[in-house]
Protein backbone atom coordinates (compact mmCIF):
# COMPACT_ATOMS: atom_id res chain seq x y z
CA UNK A 1 0.00 0.00 0.00
CA UNK A 2 1.06 3.53 -0.41
CA UNK A 3 3.03 5.54 2.28
CA UNK A 4 0.85 8.01 4.16
CA UNK A 5 2.48 10.53 6.36
CA UNK A 6 0.66 13.13 8.64
CA UNK A 7 -0.74 16.06 6.06
CA UNK A 8 0.60 14.14 2.74
CA UNK A 9 -0.41 12.82 0.11
CA UNK A 10 0.17 9.01 -0.65
CA UNK A 11 3.63 8.24 -1.49
CA UNK A 12 4.06 5.91 -4.38
CA UNK A 13 7.61 4.56 -5.82
CA UNK A 14 7.15 1.57 -8.23
CA UNK A 15 9.51 0.17 -11.46
CA UNK A 16 7.86 -1.24 -14.03
CA UNK A 17 10.71 -3.62 -15.87
CA UNK A 18 11.02 -3.71 -19.86
CA UNK A 19 9.29 -7.22 -20.40
CA UNK A 20 6.59 -6.37 -17.98
CA UNK A 21 5.33 -4.15 -20.57
CA UNK A 22 2.12 -5.41 -23.25
CA UNK A 23 3.47 -6.45 -26.75
CA UNK A 24 1.31 -5.68 -29.91
CA UNK A 25 3.13 -7.59 -33.29
CA UNK A 26 1.72 -5.48 -36.27
CA UNK A 27 2.00 -5.35 -39.85
CA UNK A 28 5.55 -4.12 -39.51
CA UNK A 29 5.54 -2.92 -36.75
CA UNK A 30 5.67 -3.64 -32.84
CA UNK A 31 4.96 -1.90 -29.71
CA UNK A 32 5.66 -2.16 -26.06
CA UNK A 33 2.92 -0.50 -24.02
CA UNK A 34 3.82 0.39 -20.40
CA UNK A 35 -0.13 1.38 -19.58
CA UNK A 36 -3.34 -0.43 -20.16
CA UNK A 37 -3.78 0.05 -24.49
CA UNK A 38 -6.24 -1.08 -27.13
CA UNK A 39 -6.96 -4.80 -26.47
CA UNK A 40 -4.48 -4.68 -23.76
CA UNK A 41 -6.95 -3.74 -20.55
CA UNK A 42 -5.15 -3.76 -16.67
CA UNK A 43 -7.56 -2.11 -14.44
CA UNK A 44 -4.78 -1.23 -12.06
CA UNK A 45 -2.66 0.36 -14.83
CA UNK A 46 -4.58 3.22 -17.16
CA UNK A 47 -2.57 5.62 -16.53
CA UNK A 48 0.03 7.78 -14.02
CA UNK A 49 -0.89 11.21 -13.58
CA UNK A 50 -1.93 12.72 -16.67
CA UNK A 51 0.02 9.90 -18.45
CA UNK A 52 -2.26 7.48 -20.39
CA UNK A 53 0.45 6.22 -22.83
CA UNK A 54 3.79 5.46 -23.17
CA UNK A 55 4.32 3.27 -26.47
CA UNK A 56 8.20 2.45 -27.50
CA UNK A 57 7.28 1.59 -31.14
CA UNK A 58 9.51 -0.27 -33.61
CA UNK A 59 8.70 -0.05 -37.06
CA UNK A 60 10.39 -1.68 -40.45
CA UNK A 61 11.63 0.27 -43.37
CA UNK A 62 8.48 1.75 -45.46
CA UNK A 63 5.68 0.45 -42.99
CA UNK A 64 3.98 2.24 -40.34
CA UNK A 65 0.45 3.38 -39.22
CA UNK A 66 -1.94 5.14 -41.66
CA UNK A 67 -4.49 7.72 -40.55
CA UNK A 68 -6.41 7.22 -37.41
CA UNK A 69 -7.95 9.01 -34.87
CA UNK A 70 -7.35 10.78 -32.08
CA UNK A 71 -9.20 13.24 -29.33
CA UNK A 72 -8.76 15.14 -26.51
CA UNK A 73 -5.26 13.98 -25.70
CA UNK A 74 -1.85 15.48 -26.10
CA UNK A 75 0.85 13.24 -28.02
CA UNK A 76 4.51 13.92 -27.64
CA UNK A 77 6.82 11.76 -30.05
CA UNK A 78 10.58 11.44 -29.25
CA UNK A 79 12.94 9.24 -31.81
CA UNK A 80 15.28 7.08 -30.58
CA UNK A 81 16.42 5.56 -33.86
CA UNK A 82 15.60 6.46 -37.62
CA UNK A 83 13.48 9.18 -39.03
CA UNK A 84 9.83 9.29 -38.47
CA UNK A 85 6.80 10.97 -41.37
CA UNK A 86 4.08 12.68 -39.36
CA UNK A 87 1.06 13.85 -41.68
CA UNK A 88 -2.09 14.78 -40.01
CA UNK A 89 -5.69 16.39 -40.78
CA UNK A 90 -4.71 19.58 -39.72
CA UNK A 91 -2.33 20.52 -42.60
CA UNK A 92 0.72 19.73 -40.26
CA UNK A 93 3.54 17.60 -41.94
CA UNK A 94 7.37 16.26 -40.58
CA UNK A 95 9.83 14.49 -40.71
CA UNK A 96 11.72 13.77 -37.21
CA UNK A 97 14.57 12.48 -36.40
CA UNK A 98 16.94 12.02 -32.75
CA UNK A 99 17.04 15.39 -30.97
CA UNK A 100 13.72 16.24 -32.34
CA UNK A 101 10.31 16.38 -29.86
CA UNK A 102 7.33 16.62 -31.32
CA UNK A 103 3.94 17.78 -29.65
CA UNK A 104 0.57 17.26 -31.41
CA UNK A 105 -2.53 18.27 -29.20
CA UNK A 106 -5.30 16.21 -30.75
CA UNK A 107 -8.00 19.16 -29.69
CA UNK A 108 -11.53 18.22 -30.81
CA UNK A 109 -10.34 15.75 -33.37
CA UNK A 110 -7.63 14.81 -35.74
CA UNK A 111 -6.81 11.92 -37.94
CA UNK A 112 -2.62 11.70 -38.46
CA UNK A 113 -0.39 9.21 -40.21
CA UNK A 114 3.35 7.76 -38.96
CA UNK A 115 5.50 6.07 -41.05
CA UNK A 116 9.02 4.84 -41.37
CA UNK A 117 10.07 7.63 -43.64
CA UNK A 118 13.64 5.29 -44.94
CA UNK A 119 12.72 2.50 -47.34
CA UNK A 120 16.28 0.93 -45.90
CA UNK A 121 16.80 1.77 -41.90
CA UNK A 122 14.49 0.91 -38.88
CA UNK A 123 12.40 3.05 -36.84
CA UNK A 124 12.44 3.48 -33.50
CA UNK A 125 10.81 5.47 -31.30
CA UNK A 126 8.52 6.45 -27.71
CA UNK A 127 4.87 7.94 -28.02
CA UNK A 128 3.33 9.53 -24.84
CA UNK A 129 0.08 10.83 -24.34
CA UNK A 130 -1.66 12.50 -21.65
CA UNK A 131 -5.28 13.58 -20.88
CA UNK A 132 -5.95 16.70 -22.79
CA UNK A 133 -7.98 20.17 -21.59
CA UNK A 134 -7.74 21.26 -25.01
CA UNK A 135 -11.23 21.56 -26.54
CA UNK A 136 -10.37 23.77 -29.74
CA UNK A 137 -8.52 22.97 -32.60
CA UNK A 138 -5.40 20.76 -32.94
CA UNK A 139 -2.06 22.23 -32.70
CA UNK A 140 1.62 21.31 -33.20
CA UNK A 141 5.02 22.14 -32.61
CA UNK A 142 8.77 20.28 -33.18
CA UNK A 143 10.90 20.92 -30.56
CA UNK A 144 15.06 20.75 -31.34
CA UNK A 145 16.70 19.58 -27.94
CA UNK A 146 19.96 20.83 -27.42
CA UNK A 147 22.54 18.26 -27.87
CA UNK A 148 25.48 17.75 -24.92
CA UNK A 149 25.60 15.21 -21.64
CA UNK A 150 25.22 16.23 -17.93
CA UNK A 151 22.17 18.60 -17.68
CA UNK A 152 17.98 18.37 -16.86
CA UNK A 153 17.08 19.77 -20.66
CA UNK A 154 13.36 20.81 -21.23
CA UNK A 155 11.60 19.60 -24.28
CA UNK A 156 8.01 20.11 -24.13
CA UNK A 157 5.03 21.42 -21.99
CA UNK A 158 1.61 20.55 -22.17
CA UNK A 159 -1.82 21.47 -19.84
CA UNK A 160 -0.96 24.78 -19.64
CA UNK A 161 2.61 24.13 -18.17
CA UNK A 162 1.00 21.60 -15.61
CA UNK A 163 3.16 18.76 -17.08
CA UNK A 164 6.65 18.90 -18.43
CA UNK A 165 9.02 16.74 -20.46
CA UNK A 166 12.64 16.51 -19.17
CA UNK A 167 15.59 14.86 -21.22
CA UNK A 168 18.73 13.64 -18.99
CA UNK A 169 21.32 12.43 -20.86
CA UNK A 170 23.98 11.13 -18.68
CA UNK A 171 27.79 9.60 -19.73
CA UNK A 172 28.66 7.02 -17.28
CA UNK A 173 29.54 8.43 -13.56
CA UNK A 174 27.60 11.54 -14.31
CA UNK A 175 24.83 12.45 -11.85
CA UNK A 176 21.97 15.05 -11.67
CA UNK A 177 19.44 16.24 -9.25
CA UNK A 178 15.89 15.93 -10.18
CA UNK A 179 13.40 18.42 -8.41
CA UNK A 180 10.19 17.38 -7.13
CA UNK A 181 6.79 17.35 -8.39
CA UNK A 182 3.53 15.95 -7.35
CA UNK A 183 4.44 13.01 -10.12
CA UNK A 184 7.40 12.54 -11.62
CA UNK A 185 7.69 9.26 -14.85
CA UNK A 186 11.39 8.59 -15.34
CA UNK A 187 11.83 6.10 -18.67
CA UNK A 188 15.37 4.81 -19.46
CA UNK A 189 15.73 4.88 -23.37
CA UNK A 190 19.15 4.30 -23.29
CA UNK A 191 21.33 3.06 -21.18
CA UNK A 192 21.39 2.12 -16.94
CA UNK A 193 20.79 5.09 -14.63
CA UNK A 194 20.05 4.68 -10.99
CA UNK A 195 17.55 6.58 -9.97
CA UNK A 196 15.93 7.46 -6.13
CA UNK A 197 18.23 4.18 -5.63
CA UNK A 198 16.39 1.93 -8.32
CA UNK A 199 18.60 0.46 -11.17
CA UNK A 200 16.79 0.89 -14.37
CA UNK A 201 17.62 -0.62 -17.66
CA UNK A 202 16.53 0.77 -21.35
CA UNK A 203 12.91 0.33 -21.92
CA UNK A 204 12.48 0.33 -17.97
CA UNK A 205 10.45 2.55 -15.88
CA UNK A 206 9.83 4.55 -12.72
CA UNK A 207 6.92 6.08 -11.06
CA UNK A 208 7.24 8.34 -7.97
CA UNK A 209 4.40 10.30 -6.13
CA UNK A 210 4.79 12.31 -3.56
CA UNK A 211 8.13 11.57 -3.50
CA UNK A 212 10.18 14.61 -3.31
CA UNK A 213 13.12 15.55 -5.19
CA UNK A 214 15.63 12.25 -6.38
CA UNK A 215 19.26 11.96 -7.50
CA UNK A 216 19.57 10.22 -11.52
CA UNK A 217 23.17 8.93 -12.37
CA UNK A 218 24.40 6.39 -15.25
CA UNK A 219 25.81 3.60 -14.46
CA UNK A 220 28.83 1.45 -16.28
CA UNK A 221 26.15 -1.55 -16.20
CA UNK A 222 25.83 -1.54 -19.26
CA UNK A 223 28.64 -1.56 -20.99
CA UNK A 224 29.35 2.48 -20.26
CA UNK A 225 27.45 3.83 -22.60
CA UNK A 226 25.99 7.17 -22.66
CA UNK A 227 22.50 7.27 -20.75
CA UNK A 228 19.44 8.67 -22.30
CA UNK A 229 15.93 9.67 -19.87
CA UNK A 230 12.64 10.94 -20.82
CA UNK A 231 11.18 12.33 -17.43
CA UNK A 232 8.26 13.48 -16.68
CA UNK A 233 7.56 16.05 -14.06
CA UNK A 234 3.37 16.54 -13.69
CA UNK A 235 1.00 18.52 -10.99
CA UNK A 236 -1.71 16.71 -9.84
Amino acid sequence: MPDVGAGRSPREVKVQRSDERFLTRGDGTATRHSFSYGVHYEPTNIGFGQLIAINEETVEPGQGYEHHHHADVEIVTWVLEGSLLHEDTAGHRGVITPGVAQRLSAGDGVQHSERNASKSKPLRFIQMMLRSDNTGEPSYEQVEVPSGTGELVPTVSVLQHRARLLLARLDAGQMIHVPASACSYVHVAVGTVSAAEHLLWAGDALRLAGAGAYDLSATAASGGEPAEVLIWQMQR
